[in-house]
């Protein structure tokens, strides 16, 4: 292990070039446009973990590809332990809000700003060197390795799934770590309990063939957008809560314990709000901001699009309105089931006169994880080392729907260690990551590797 630490100090500014490199791959999976990219960075990624000692290959699918790295030299009786991330990006739009362009990679007061750099690429890449430093010149490791990096994240995994279920003997193992998640705060490392999952629509009122001019036909006919505002403005009461008949029965109240370490942690609603330039912090009474944010289920309207918008007045009926309504679920509530009470309530609330269409987007179960065990325990160990300060358990808001399915499908504990920071624009412009935290974080997971043995 100081054999592996003294090679990461020597080569960071290596690590870093490297990944820079990575990021200038345009890896948009979400635009055609972008496929030959995408596969690029497939090629780009199989070919670094081939240069890191591992035995790698680009396996097609349905959709981009899938990487594949394997390193199994710790022998058959040794754990595996499968690094599963992602090397495809979300679109960089709106490109004018960038302050450097988001595939250029530009390092400013200790950040390195591109797309993709937190989420997920530059936290992906640590493992690939992690591994490069551990196995340096024939050196191994105390566990077998596996890394599987898909091209498919930011458009819902639809062929990793399959993928999984197809090579679940290759896949075997008895940890999945993850990192593409985040710090509690700098130099505050955590560790996940938990993720939200997700249930994602969009919902069409469609009114009349065309638009109609609002003099000669406004109060004799409904109008769409007037239609989809009613909806909308259904989906909540007073309290902030979920106003759809059942969407609370199947939610699993968390325990005391769990709730009071929340509680316990840093945090001022005062800064927070600071930060994010909102007047004030809103959301479900009785609860506060980080359980609202980790442990409480959500609906959110993510776009709304109807009408005439442009300059100046135009006179109009639209004759369709358009939102998308995402939900971000708990245990042990379920996408199909909230769909299920989603259309019943909009079909409900709905005026008539319009037809409405509800078209199912994304969908990912949330997880739940025990706050223990020997992983959980190694994680915390090796964090404390490369940062100085014991990890937090943390929940998280997103969702990341492949981990149940790991733990399902391959019956291996998954451990969620990441090291992107509160603020770093992921999916947003000026996507950023910590330089500090890229080269602690890749000298923390070099020394998870030896403690998962």
């Amino acid at each position: 292990m100081p054999d592996a630490l003294t090679y990461i100090e020597q080569h960071l500014d290596r690590f870093r070039s490297e990944l820079y490199d990575f990021l200038r791959i345009p890896s948009v999976s979400a635009k055609a446009e972008h496929d030959d990219d995408t596969r690029g960075a497939a090629v780009w990624l199989a070919d670094r973990l081939a240069d890191a000692g591992l035995q790698a290959e680009v396996v097609d699918t349905a959709g981009h590809p899938i990487v594949l790295g394997e390193w199994r030299g710790a022998g058959p009786d040794a754990p595996t332990v499968l690094i599963y991330g992602h090397y495809d990006v979300q679109p960089p739009e709106p490109l004018d809000r960038w302050t450097s362009p988001p595939f250029e990679a530009t390092e400013r007061e200790g950040r390195i700003y591109a797309r993709g750099s937190a989420d997920d690429k530059g936290q992906l890449y640590m493992h690939v060197k992690a591994l490069e430093a551990c196995l340096q010149d024939g050196a191994s490791l105390p566990i077998n390795v596996v890394v599987l990096a898909e091209g498919e994240e930011e458009v819902g995994s639809p062929n990793l799934v399959p993928f999984v279920k197809d090579h679940a003997e290759r896949l075997a193992c008895d940890v999945v770590l993850i990192s593409d998640t985040g710090m509690y705060a700098e130099g505050l490392p955590a560790l996940l309990f938990s993720l939200r999952g997700l249930a994602y629509f969009e919902v069409n009122v469609h009114g009349a063939k065309s638009d109609l001019h609002s003099g000669e036909y406004g109060g004799a006919v409904t109008n769409p957008a007037n239609a989809l505002a009613r909806i909308v403005a259904s989906l909540h009461d007073a309290d902030g809560r979920v106003a759809i008949d059942g969407f609370y029965d199947d939610v699993v109240e968390w325990d005391r314990e769990t709730r009071d370490q929340i509680a316990s942690l840093p945090h001022s609603d005062e800064e927070f709000a600071r930060e994010l330039d909102v007047p004030a912090l809103t959301g479900e009474r009785g609860f506060g901001t980080l359980e609202r944010l980790w442990i409480r289920p959500t609906c959110d309207v993510c776009g709304v699009l109807s009408g005439y918008t442009g300059e100046g007045a135009k006179t109009v009926l639209p004759n369709h309105a358009m939102a998308k309504v995402s939900f971000r679920l708990v245990p042990d509530q379920r996408p199909d089931r909230v769909r299920e009470l989603f259309e019943a309530h909009v079909r409900r609330v709905a005026p008539p006169g319009v037809d409405v269409e509800i078209r199912e987007l994304h969908g990912g179960r949330p997880w739940k994880a025990s706050l223990g065990g020997p992983a959980f325990e190694a994680a915390a160990d090796a964090l404390e080392e490369a940062f100085g300060t014991r990890p937090v358990p943390m929940g998280g808001g997103g969702s990341i729907p492949i981990v149940v399915d790991f733990e399902e499908q391959l019956g291996a504990t998954a451990l969620l260690v990441g090291f992107s920071l509160p603020g770093c624009n992921m999916h947003a412009p000026d996507e950023w990551l910590s330089v500090e935290n890229f080269e602690k974080g890749i000298g923390a997971l070099a020394r998870l590797y030896e403690k998962l043995g």
